[in-house]
């Protein structure tokens, strides 16, 4: 269900709880403002999690980058180290 879809059946339901009993409504309005507030921290929690992912990613790509320089200098290095007259 994407974010549209929840926020249309969201609102229907509450416009359902509207036309219950007091009694009845004040317990599911409570239940439905609960459920929107850990929908919208769920939705949080993911979206900063892409954005942690996606920092881990270019990390590696920087880490991977790095490791292949430090090998070519190191095979550079050894080169110069083995040659004669040196």
């Amino acid at each position: 269900m994407d974010e549209n879809a929840f926020q249309q059946r969201l609102a229907e339901l509450v416009k359902e709880i509207g036309g219950m009993p007091v009694a009845e409504r004040a317990k599911l309005e409570a239940l439905a403002e609960e459920t929107k507030r850990r929908h919208q921290k769920l939705r949080k929690t993911v979206s900063s999690l892409h954005d942690s992912i996606d920092y881990l990613r270019l990390s590696i790509k920087y880490l991977l980058f790095d490791l292949e320089a430090t090998r070519r200098e190191n095979g550079y290095l050894r080169k110069m180290l083995e040659e004669p007259g040196s």
